[in-house]
C-alpha cells in the first residue's frame, strides 16, 4: 500500500463533519497498514481550510483550486479526482456517504472501473485468501448492512484498485484538532474541459435539518410499539429531560412522526450520552444507527424483545403505564 485518500467535502469554505470523521477512521487504518494518510480538496480560495485537514490526521492534503470549482459539480469534481487518482494511484478512496459523496464516488469508481461498496458502518484493514488459496494482505475490509439490515456484509475488493467505499455520516468521532501537527499541502492544478460545464447551479437553498440527533445528549425514541398516544407521552418525557424525539423507521412509515425523527440506517446515526427506547423491538436497521449510545433504556412489554439483548437497563412493561410513572419521578 501507498497511500489511503479522503475525499474532503467543503461546503462555504467548511470541511463538512462526515469527511473529517472519515479521518479519524483513516488514521486508524492507515497505522494499521503503514501508509500516509492524505486527503483531496476542491474549491476556490479554500488553501487556508486545508490546515484544517491536517491539524486533523492528514498527512498530506491535494489542493485544487478553480473558480468552477467553488460549488460542487458533478462532472469537473468527477474528472479533477479522477485524473488525480490515475496518477497517485492510491490504494484506497474514501467518500463520507453524503448527498455529495453518494452521487460523486459511483462515478468516479465507473471511470476507474474500480469496485465500490456503498454506505459502510465500519472498515478494517485484513488479510483475505480466495478460493484459490491466493492470499491478500493489508486489503480494505469493508462492513456494511445487507438484505434490508437483517445480515451484516463483510465485502473486500482484492483485485481491483483502488478500493473504494462511502461510509455513513456518524459511525466515526470527529478526531481532536492538534494545531501542532506538520503535514504537506501539495498545490495542484484543476483541468477543467468545456463539457464540464453542461450542467450549471441556477441556484442554492439551505433548508437546514429541523430536528439535529447527532448532537442530542439524551434522545427518547418510540417505534411501533408506541402506537400514537405513546408518542404524546414520549414527548412529555423528552420535555421533562430536555432531550430530542427520536422514531424507528415503523414509526415514521405509520405517520406517527415526521422523517427528520427517524434514527437507523435510513434515518441518522446517534450517540447520545442516554437513549430511551420506547416500543423499539430493536431490528437491525435500528440498532445501527443507535447502538453506541452511552446508556441505553429500553422500554418494551415484550420480554423476550432483541432490544434487551443491547440495553444497559430494561422495564418490560407497558410504556403506557410506565412513561406517566417516570414523568412523576422526574418532575
Amino acid at each position: 500500500m501507498n497511500e489511503l485518500l479522503v475525499f474532503a467535502e467543503q461546503h462555504d469554505k467548511k470541511i463538512s463533519e462526515p469527511s473529517l470523521e472519515l479521518l479519524e477512521k483513516g488514521r486508524q487504518l492507515t497505522e494499521k497498514a503503514g501508509v500516509k494518510l492524505s486527503s483531496v480538496l476542491l474549491g476556490c480560495d479554500v488553501k487556508e481550510i486545508a490546515g484544517e485537514l491536517i491539524a486533523h490526521g492528514a498527512d498530506k492534503v491535494y489542493l485544487f483550486e478553480h473558480e468552477k470549482l467553488k460549488d460542487y459539480g458533478m462532472l469537473p469534481y468527477t474528472r479533477v479526482i479522477t485524473n488525480l487518482i490515475r496518477k497517485k494511484e492510491p490504494e484506497i478512496v474514501l467518500f463520507a456517504a453524503t448527498t455529495t459523496g453518494r452521487e460523486l464516488a459511483p462515478r468516479i469508481a465507473a471511470r476507474l472501473e474500480a469496485g465500490l461498496t456503498a454506505d459502510c458502518t465500519d472498515l478494517d484493514i485484513g488479510d483475505y485468501k480466495d478460493e484459490s488459496g491466493r492470499l491478500y494482505q493489508n486489503i480494505l475490509v469493508q462492513i456494511r448492512p445487507a438484505f434490508g439490515g437483517d445480515v451484516i456484509a463483510t465485502i473486500v475488493t482484492p483485485r481491483h484498485r483502488p478500493q473504494m467505499a462511502t461510509v455513513r455520516p456518524g459511525m466515526f468521532s470527529v478526531p481532536e484538532k492538534d494545531v501542532n501537527r506538520s503535514g504537506e499541502v501539495v498545490v495542484c492544478e484543476a483541468e477543467i474541459m468545456e463539457e464540464d460545464g453542461r450542467t450549471i447551479i441556477v441556484d442554492s437553498v439551505k433548508t437546514p435539518r429541523k430536528v439535529d440527533l447527532k448532537s442530542a445528549m439524551v434522545i427518547v425514541a418510540g417505534g411501533r410499539g408506541a402506537r400514537p398516544e405513546g408518542f404524546e407521552l414520549i414527548k412529555r418525557l423528552a420535555d421533562v429531560l430536555g432531550a430530542e424525539v427520536g422514531a424507528s423507521r415503523a414509526a415514521v412509515n405509520a405517520g406517527w412522526i415526521p422523517y427528520d425523527h427517524q434514527v437507523g440506517l435510513s434515518g441518522q446515526t446517534v450517540k447520545p450520552d442516554v437513549y430511551v427506547a420506547c416500543g423499539i423491538s430493536g431490528t437491525v436497521q435500528h440498532l445501527a444507527g443507535m447502538k453506541d449510545s452511552k446508556t441505553i433504556i429500553a422500554i418494551n412489554k415484550d420480554g423476550n424483545a432483541q432490544i434487551f439483548k443491547f440495553a444497559h437497563y430494561g422495564v418490560v412493561g407497558d410504556l403506557c403505564k410506565v412513561i406517566p410513572k417516570l414523568i412523576e419521578k422526574l418532575s
